[in-house]
């Protein structure tokens, strides 16, 4: 469902500037998890509200988080060649066209939410909410906030409380409004809107120590890029603060968390239940 309507939004490539939407459809069409929509549809399934006319929604999340992976990868920022096991967006159609591609993702995401027909299906109020919740999470107290703190954390030590906010900005921020969407696009009661929320913090954080632990024991060839790059930058994380064993065993502990915060859902949660589960089981 979600891949169809990624490529249903995305433009085609007959115009004079095909190579940038050629590197567009190369990041945001190359799978991945798609943990962000997922949450998105999964929340305002369980609040009752229409899948469907999510659908947009969940897209601009993807098409963000997207942008987000492409300009990281950048020399400029983190570096990177790979992602995904393929060339990093800026190695296969220079770092020229991998910024324009970003910045259109991010465009993107915001003309589907707010299309007239996305604002038909879910009615104004509910998409501007959605939209709101996108874009702080995406911006400077979120995503871009993060960033900045691990760009100037690279090679300094720097404490768990610092690691922790500059996770939940860089990656959580993300997770959790796609949980607040889903709930924003059902018109979700404050008890629903509270489970979501918890549920989201739990796994946006055990996702971030799952990669900490997959730079150490990963295997380079599934996880698609190389691993032990964060000892070799001398980067801080969960791993290198609180110790292999107690990094898994807060993942668990975080993974029980999510878990029981979908108790208000009762069987209808454990869609969400098994999704935080397998996560936290993952090996890429």
């Amino acid at each position: 469902m979600i891949e169809q309507k990624l490529e249903e939004l995305l433009p085609k490539e007959h115009c004079r500037y095909e190579r940038l939407i050629e590197a567009m459809r190369y990041s945001l069409l190359d799978g991945g998890k798609r943990v962000r929509p997922t949450l998105v549809l999964e929340f305002c399934r369980l609040c009752g509200g229409d899948v469907q006319a999510a659908l947009p929604f969940a897209c601009a999340v993807e098409m963000i988080h997207t942008y987000s992976l492409i300009h990281d990868d950048l020399p400029c920022m983190d570096n990177d060649d790979l992602r995904r096991g393929k060339p990093s967006n800026h190695k296969a159609y220079g770092e020229d066209t991998a910024l324009l591609a970003g910045d259109g993702l991010l465009t993107l995401a915001f003309a589907t939410m707010l299309s007239p027909e996305s604002l038909a299906a879910v009615g104004a109020d509910c998409a501007a909410e959605a939209a709101f919740q996108l874009a702080s999470a995406a911006g400077i107290h979120g995503m871009v906030g993060g960033q900045e703190i691990d760009l100037r954390s690279e090679g300094k030590a720097i404490s768990l409380e610092t690691l922790q906010e500059m996770d939940e900005k860089k990656t959580g921020a993300l997770i959790l409004a796609s949980a607040r969407m889903g709930c924003a696009l059902a018109g979700a009661d404050e008890r629903q809107r509270d489970a979501a929320e918890h549920y989201a913090c739990a796994i946006g954080l055990a996702f971030q120590i799952v990669d900490d632990i997959l730079d150490v024991e990963g295997d380079a060839a599934t996880l698609g890029k190389a691993t032990g790059s964060d000892a070799e930058n001398q980067k801080s994380t969960y791993v290198s603060l609180l110790g292999l064993e107690t990094a898994k065993q807060r993942v668990k502990e975080l993974t029980h968390t999510a878990v029981r915060a979908l108790e208000p859902f009762g069987e209808e949660g454990k869609a969400l239940a098994d999704f935080a589960k397998s996560l936290a089981s993952r090996r890429s």
